[in-house]
């Protein structure tokens, strides 16, 4: 049996899922995923060749990144959905052809995907899904076809951020040429190792740009996050539960609930979204539910409300509380109902039909909105207290999160680390301690939630500005990462870290399994990147111990 999958941590005993993902992705469901990826492939070819030209065509560029994020994990696993990104990309294809031959350019790829005709039937689908096959040259040797596959997962990441700037307004056409560019470089048969290197790196590259596009998204559309205190309790009344990353949906559904009685919580990701001041004007915009769907599945059945997913699903969800599960954007699964236009009627409708909270309860509460503005707003304590001796150091322990043994090392590294340290914080991985109370070091709270894993850009640029004051290299602060990586928004993150130059870092809980041992060498050799190993063992390297 050929594997079909391994683009995320938990990929099956650390090689690649063959029968059915770990996530719950059946195989016709990696088939029209599969397929997907080949017809935006040929799609890219068309559009890098049209941009030689000066054809550049708004609606594939977001079609583009719109596509590749059904294909993260846990995104879309509804066979129905997939088919109508096949047929809509094999339209768009047809018609971006037309205007790059109108402008002289070549349109003659022998690549399939340049000139895929999908059938008609979704069984007949899946079987030219199965037929394409994996995404890497197979006739190329194993060290390029893991490269060709980290630059493919980090791309995906760079398409989900894309994606929800896009949203917001916020497009650069440089990320949309890039992902056209090394998209097309999938089907050339050409390029050299070194080559293949540096189109990697360029995606590390092109992914910072993606995350200061969502940044300027989010942050001049709700304001610059503030620290902020969060309930995680409920209030007596009906409920809708909003998970994933995508603040204009949130806002449109606190807008559409205003007056109607209705609380909306956040869940995983969302949960930074209560720093930002133009969501929390909102007076039902009341707290934060549950952690994160990779490690928390269990807790949905008990939620008396509507749920609105806005990017990852839920793995394997339970039929008993699908029919209480929306999606919207590219997010897709059997039985969830999709809300297009951001019309969201039937959430509020199902939400006022359920029974809701039958009474408050209190469950304490956390702190977030500790972005770049809040921490550089007490810069001069944090210099202060790092001169002092007060701070000995920072630890920034992020990343995303699952539900495979082992992921409990970032709470022990956490709980274990010297009182005179500062934790920093960001993305999904957090739950595993978010709710810890670590007190202050004077002023300045140990334990700081800078926001989403897309807010990877706030801690760098938190990083540059404290290397500028320190007159010295980002590697040479006293700081030190401790990372976790789940699926392809980690991959292109991390991808960033490398661009930056940025070394030690310490990545978790298990290596990816499509980097082989002489691209892992490279690696080493050239960032010092590091396995985990134990909560102690790591403290005790970082601290000289």
């Amino acid at each position: 049996m050929s594997m079909f999958c391994n683009q995320c941590e938990q990929t099956a005993k650390g090689k690649g899922c063959t029968i059915s993902g770990v996530c719950g992705k059946k195989p016709d469901v990696a088939a029209l995923q599969d397929l997907l990826i080949h017809v935006i492939k040929g799609m890219s070819l068309h559009a890098h060749e049209g941009r030689q030209k000066g054809v550049v065509d708004a609606e594939v560029n977001r079609f583009t990144c719109e596509g590749l994020f059904a294909t993260l994990t846990n995104v879309n696993f509804d066979p129905e959905s997939l088919k109508k990104l096949i047929e809509r990309g094999v339209e768009l294809i047809s018609r971006l052809k037309e205007k790059v031959a109108a402008a002289g350019g070549n349109v003659q790829f022998s690549y399939p995907g340049a000139n895929f005709q999908p059938a008609a039937e979704l069984a007949s689908l899946v079987k030219q899904g199965e037929e394409v096959g994996f995404f890497t040259d197979s006739a190329a040797g194993e060290d390029i076809q893991s490269l060709q596959q980290v630059m493919l997962f980090g791309i995906k990441g760079i398409s989900a951020y894309a994606h929800h700037a896009a949203v917001l307004g916020q497009e650069d056409d440089a990320v949309y040429a890039y992902i056209h560019e090394a998209l097309a470089a999938l089907s050339s048969k050409t390029l050299s190792l070194d080559e293949w290197i540096n189109l990697v790196l360029r995606c590390g590259e092109t992914n910072l740009r993606a995350m200061e596009l969502l940044d300027a998204g989010n942050t001049g559309k709700f304001g610059q996050p503030t620290p902020t205190e969060v309930s995680l309790g409920h209030k007596k009344g009906k409920c809708i539960l909003v998970s994933g990353h995508d603040l204009y949906d949130l806002e449109e559904l606190l807008k559409q609930t205003a007056g109607k009685d209705i609380y909306v919580y956040t869940h995983g990701e969302m949960l930074p979204a209560h720093g930002y001041p133009e969501l929390m004007k909102y007076d039902h915009f009341y707290g934060h539910f549950g952690t994160a769907w990779h490690n928390q599945r269990k807790e949905f059945p008990e939620f008396p409300g509507a749920m609105l997913m806005t990017t990852n699903c839920i793995q394997e969800p339970k039929s008993s509380y699908l029919e209480n599960i929306f999606t919207t954007g590219p997010v897709g699964w059997p039985g969830a109902k999709y809300v297009p236009n951001g019309d969201f009627a039937p959430v509020i409708e199902k939400a006022l039909s359920m029974p809701g909270f039958t009474e408050d309860e209190d469950k304490g509460t956390v702190m977030v909105g500790f972005a770049r503005n809040a921490v550089l707003g007490v810069a001069d304590k944090v210099i202060a207290g790092i001169k002092s001796g007060a701070i000995r150091r920072f630890l920034l322990v992020a990343g995303c999160d699952g539900a495979k043994p082992g992921r409990s090392y970032y709470t022990e590294f956490m709980e274990k680390a010297p009182e005179d340290t500062v934790i920093l914080t960001l993305g999904c991985g957090k739950f595993r301690f978010f709710d810890k109370k670590l007190g202050k070091i004077e002023e300045i709270p140990r334990l700081l939630d800078m926001g989403q894993c897309n807010d990877a850009y706030s801690a760098i640029q938190v990083a540059v500005a404290l290397s500028k004051a320190f007159e010295c290299d980002v590697n040479d602060l006293p700081l030190s990462l401790v990372l976790s990586w789940y699926e392809q928004k980690a991959v292109a993150i991390l991808l960033t870290l490398f661009y930056l130059n940025i070394k030690n870092i310490r990545l978790g809980p298990s290596l990816p399994a499509f980097i082989t041992p002489n691209v892992l060498d490279v690696l080493v050799k050239t960032f010092n990147i590091k396995p985990i190993t134990t909560a102690e063992e790591d403290l005790a390297a970082i601290f000289g111990k």
